[in-house]
């Protein structure tokens, strides 16, 4: 079976397309993959260091406010979207694909065209519980469009044969067990919060991490790991010290800039504070993690509420959008969490069922019973 998966942009787009070449190849050694990715996009980067093959195709999305620069990007958008066309023919032509699989990214949208065109079989995979506009465009004219959750079915049209497989999470975060990450962090047994905003940070989160310290840092029961990211690295400080919080003063605090074991982390949680990115709240779900999610504001389709609102309405995370943040609000939810871990056990218990952890192997064996 040959293979030509179509992704770019994110990490998000990136990774599931990754996990699912990693299942083929596992289970068909023949199988012949290829992906297909903006030249300049993480997904170089990061195809390569999986060791698939790599094919670079120009294009990216246009801007929705129009200033004179964007103007301009948009006329390069334009170009680049008509050559992408006859790039998109040249890969399939080479390649000739049995399938093609898009998972996002503005790469996606001309080659899984292109290639229902052609009559190739096709299919997408849709991370979020609100689609993006590609993947609705896309979905009526793919064989399969796959689902991470069951609430993004109604956004598809009804002629649509859709299923639902998940996102991909990692290995490491489901082998790692809480009393192992324990002692790598030579954590005591006492409540542990987590709360991170990206490797870049987030000023919400970042104030939301301070006011949570507020509350429990005079007590010295709470262990609390917080990453203030690389822009909140210079005004986290100062959101403690207006506060009177002397982080010196209190060894159960853990404050970095980024998290780069966050398996270990995830693992020694007992509530996680984070954003509400379809990948992280797979595998949140995935290790049973209580959350008190803050959706970013500041992306397409404002996809990341949507997702946070599936967790909250399966009673497995607390959403807090950032116009509507109330400290004392916030802290009300916390004491009752704290105080009561039958509540929090419940919340546990509720993550887990959302949790689906053969997503690739659900993804390969809906392509391969097609060649079968």
């Amino acid at each position: 079976m040959r293979i030509l998966l179509a992704a770019g942009g994110t990490a998000g787009h990136i990774n599931p397309a990754i996990a699912v070449a990693d299942c083929v190849k596992k289970k068909d050694k023949t199988a012949e993959i290829l992906f297909a990715g903006t030249p300049n996009g993480m997904e170089a980067r990061l195809v390569k260091q999986a060791g698939y093959r790599f094919v670079p195709i120009r294009v990216h999305g246009f801007q929705r406010s129009l200033t004179p620069k964007n103007v301009i990007r948009n006329m390069e958008a334009a170009y680049r979207l008509a050559t992408s066309n006859f790039a998109s023919s040249r890969i399939l032509r080479e390649f000739q694909p049995d399938v093609v699989i898009g998972t996002g990214g503005y790469v996606s949208g001309p080659l899984v065209r292109k290639a229902a065109q052609k009559g190739i079989y096709t299919a997408i995979h849709e991370q979020n519980a609100f689609p993006g506009v590609t993947n609705k465009m896309l979905a009526k004219k793919v064989d399969l469009v796959f689902l991470a959750v069951e609430e993004a079915k109604k956004h598809f049209p009804q002629t649509c044969k859709t299923i639902v497989v998940g996102n991909p999470v990692r290995e490491k975060v489901l082998l790692k067990t809480r009393e192992e990450a324990r002692m790598e962090l030579k954590m005591d047994d006492h409540f542990c919060i987590l709360s991170f905003g990206g490797s870049l940070g987030a000023v919400k989160i970042n104030e939301i991490a301070a006011d949570m310290m507020a509350w429990h840092w005079k007590d010295g029961n709470i262990n609390h790991i917080h990453a203030c990211g690389r822009l909140g690295k210079k005004v986290f400080p100062g959101m403690l010290a207006d506060r009177g919080i002397k982080p010196q003063e209190n060894p159960r605090l853990d404050l970095r800039e980024y998290i780069d074991n966050m398996d270990v982390c995830l693992a020694a949680a007992d509530l996680v504070v984070c954003r509400a990115g379809a990948l992280t709240l797979s595998e949140l779900e995935a290790t049973g993690k209580p959350s008190i999610l803050v959706p970013s504001p500041n992306v397409a389709e404002n996809h990341q509420y949507h997702n946070a609102m599936v967790l909250q309405q399966h009673g497995a995370a607390i959403v807090i959008e950032e116009k509507h943040y109330d400290k004392e609000k916030l802290i009300e939810q916390l004491e009752n969490l704290y105080q009561h871990p039958d509540v929090l056990r419940q919340y546990e218990k509720n993550a887990s069922s959302l949790a689906i952890l053969d997503t690739a192997d659900r993804i390969y064996s809906q392509i391969s019973a097609h060649f079968s």
